[in-house]
């Protein structure tokens, strides 16, 4: 089978999204920060073992690969990521569970009625522009009037996520959750 592999920058200069004519991942989304997180899906870690990869995040057809900091531009690692894709994706199963992996899963069973109405109010409003740019954010934790995001995918590395992101969400949940909400990501913890 041939793939139709299109590539698309994001935002962040160092994730680039690779979308695909095939699912990768048909039920939620996972972000993969290692080699091992991967646990016997091949696809994932042939993609680790390229040595400028360092993060892999999937989302229905598309995967987003962030590089590091390595001095190799996207012009010569897409080629190799497109090789990995073509030879490992007729063996890789979109219908994996994530509690089968060692990856950062997403999972919203068991969050509070606030976190949920929060998840609610992003799904309608923001997530899906972070997706569209290969990325995604996780709501953590929220007490004191303080919501904590984890960016994952493209955005995880975005410069941007950390300043004109946080203040759109946070600009929305004042307007539909509460004028005194704060939000903070991960990294800079309250």
């Amino acid at each position: 089978m041939s793939y139709a592999i299109i590539t698309a920058p994001t935002p962040n200069p160092d994730a680039l999204k690779f979308i695909m004519n095939i699912d990768v991942k048909t039920d939620g989304k996972v972000t993969f920060t290692a080699k091992e997180e991967a646990k016997g899906l091949d696809l994932i870690e042939t993609l680790f073992s390229l040595v400028f990869v360092r993060q892999v995040h999937l989302f229905e057809n598309v995967i987003t690969i962030t590089k590091t900091e390595h001095p190799t531009d996207w012009n010569a690692c897409i080629p190799m990521i497109k090789s990995v894709l073509n030879s490992r994706l007729p063996n890789h199963d979109p219908n994996f569970k994530d509690e089968d992996v060692g990856a950062v899963t997403h999972d919203r069973t068991g969050l509070s009625p606030e976190i949920q109405a929060i998840e609610e109010v992003l799904d309608r409003t923001v997530r899906s522009y972070l997706q569209g740019d290969g990325g995604d954010l996780d709501v953590i934790d929220y007490k004191n009037n303080t919501v904590v995001v984890n960016y994952v995918g493209a955005c995880g590395t975005c410069p941007s996520s950390a300043a004109g992101t946080l203040m759109a969400i946070e600009s929305t949940l004042r307007a539909e959750i509460d004028p005194d909400i704060k939000v903070v990501a991960v990294n800079n913890e309250y």
